[in-house]
């Protein structure tokens, strides 16, 4: 009985008394559309470094094959 004589339950019990539902779900709600922001904008950056990684690889390739081919001296 010692333990549950200092835990303080009218106090506990006035608090969970003023947790409003609509507040909470609320809350919920809008944590997991930040995560899901968070995640997409994540995605889109290595989306975006892909897609220009990709394109340089292939302005470069492009590049090399346009040079002009020197005669080889030997």
């Amino acid at each position: 009985m010692a333990v549950l004589e200092r835990v303080p339950l009218d106090r506990i019990t006035v608090e969970a008394k003023a947790v409003r539902p609509g507040r909470t779900i609320l809350l919920a709600l809008a944590g997991l559309l930040y995560g899901l922001g968070w995640l997409v904008a994540k995605a889109f950056g290595v989306i975006w470094l892909a897609a220009a990684w990709t394109g340089t690889a292939v302005k470069v390739g492009w590049m090399d094959a346009r040079k002009p081919k020197l005669p080889r001296v030997d």
